[in-house]
């Protein structure tokens, strides 16, 4: 097919032939005796030399709209293959000048809102990715186009799942979860711990269907709720707490006081059932005084005050109120934790742990990093004995308030315990060793200023 070029130089010869035509053809008509003078010859002649000259005038004229014409092509071109990076020469008369300029004003354009469109995009995918929820899209064929981490975790433990269909992907599962995804209302389900003594896990599934490029998709989307209900458990425990700890406090305090007056009134009678009467009232209002105190701790617990730790510190520490041995070595790398808190964690457990019926060179403490399947960094601490460890029952329990099997027990020993270690961010479970005697493993994150510090090193 000619090109633009072509055709204006071939249009020019055509004019230039029609116009020396014309000439001759009036020369002819208006002065027939100087026409007759003139050569055939000589007029093929000038029909050619025109014709040649407009040729040539042509070509030299539009050079530089065939220039820029090519290189708008090459640009068009590379536009339409994505690649927004080219810029053509701005040459020519004005009129291509402006059209160069306003090509390269638009790849401008179009290359900044690619930018801005791809960073929107690797933002949303990291969140995505790293959100705890998880995420899969389903074409109208139930087949995965999209997971986020956690659901790789989830259903296929860590491997890449794009491209599966999803009764494939349930075949699996357990039945609870399949059961779950399959279930067109979603809601609330449980799935069971698979770790002996570990806690059930409470999910919430939601679906919905839309419209994406002419087809339709299903998003499933399910989050965890186990530690959000445990907290808003615990919440309520506190509430009740608070309230009945200041109507005893309103109780003790009276009687407390009308007791030393009573006594003081009463010592001329010298009357040793006077005196029994008080010390056991005196008594039973100070024990009463303690278990409110230790109920309003857990109540009003603080805080934690995260700061960097040296193990060797806590460890030592440790040492000096219980016996244990350590198994393994210290990381060297400093924990993230406030120091009070996670001591007094530690503390209560190894007192729980020689209050088993275990012998004292049995009791064990170690310290070890570890990462989860989800990639979050963290250590692992573990504390194990030869006690007679826990029934299935204790098991599932055990971290819940106001629950002891000891006989002067507040029930509020594992729970503190654990509300210590969630206010860390962190995990505490607990599991019968296979011979004998309990495990209680705790994790802690470190913190995440110090994770990149450590990548980056």
């Amino acid at each position: 097919m000619p090109t633009l070029r072509t055709k204006l130089i071939w249009g020019n010869v055509i004019v230039s032939q029609l116009a020396l035509a014309l000439f001759i053809l009036l020369l002819k008509m208006l002065a027939p005796e100087l026409y007759q003078e003139v050569a055939p010859e000589l007029i093929v002649a000038c029909l050619l030399l025109s014709g040649g000259f407009a040729w040539l005038l042509s070509r030299w004229l539009t050079r530089g709209l065939s220039t820029s014409l090519k290189a708008l092509e090459v640009g068009l071109l590379n536009i339409k293959d994505n690649d927004f990076s080219v810029n053509i020469p701005v040459t020519g008369d004005s009129q291509l000048k402006a059209l160069a300029s306003l090509f390269n004003e638009s790849a401008a354009v179009l290359r900044r809102e690619r930018q801005y469109i791809y960073q929107r995009e690797l933002l949303l995918d990291k969140v995505i990715q790293s959100s705890p929820n998880v995420m899969v899209l389903l074409d109208d064929r139930q087949r995965i186009i999209y997971a986020n981490d956690a659901a790789r975790h989830l259903f296929a433990q860590g491997a890449r799942i794009e491209g599966s269909m999803l009764d494939e992907l349930l075949d699996g599962v357990s039945e609870e979860l399949a059961g779950a995804v399959n279930n067109p209302k979603g809601g609330l389900f449980t799935l069971a711990s698979v770790e002996e003594g570990g806690e059930d896990e409470t999910w919430h599934l939601s679906r919905g269907r839309f419209l994406l490029n002419g087809q339709y998709h299903h998003l499933i989307l399910l989050k965890q709720m186990t530690r959000e209900l445990n907290r808003q458990e615990v919440a309520v425990w506190k509430k009740v707490i608070r309230i009945i700890s200041h109507e005893l406090n309103n109780s003790v305090a009276p009687i407390a006081s009308m007791v030393n007056s009573g006594r003081k009134l009463t010592e001329p009678l010298d009357d040793p059932k006077l005196k029994l009467i008080f010390d056991t009232i005196e008594d039973r209002t100070s024990h009463l005084s303690q278990f409110i105190f230790n109920y309003a701790r857990f109540a009003k617990l603080p805080l934690p005050k995260k700061s960097e730790v040296d193990w060797h510190k806590l460890v030592t520490q440790l040492a000096e109120h219980f016996r244990f041995s350590l198994v393994g070595e210290l990381p060297r790398r400093c924990g993230y934790f406030d120091l009070i808190q996670l001591e007094q964690v530690l503390l209560n457990l190894l007192k729980n742990a020689h209050e088993s019926g275990s012998p004292e060179e049995s009791v064990s403490l170690s310290v070890r990093e570890q990462g989860l399947a989800d990639g979050s960094d963290g250590v692992t601490i573990e504390i194990t004995d030869e006690g007679s460890g826990m029934s299935p029952e204790v098991l599932t329990q055990a971290l819940l308030p106001f629950y002891s099997t000891k006989q002067s027990g507040t029930g509020l020993g594992l729970p503190l315990c654990r509300e210590i270690i969630e206010a860390h961010d962190g995990r505490i479970s607990l599991h019968n060793r296979e011979h004998k005697g309990l495990l209680v493993r705790i994790w802690l994150p470190y913190d995440q200023a110090q994770q990149l510090g450590q990548a980056s090193a």
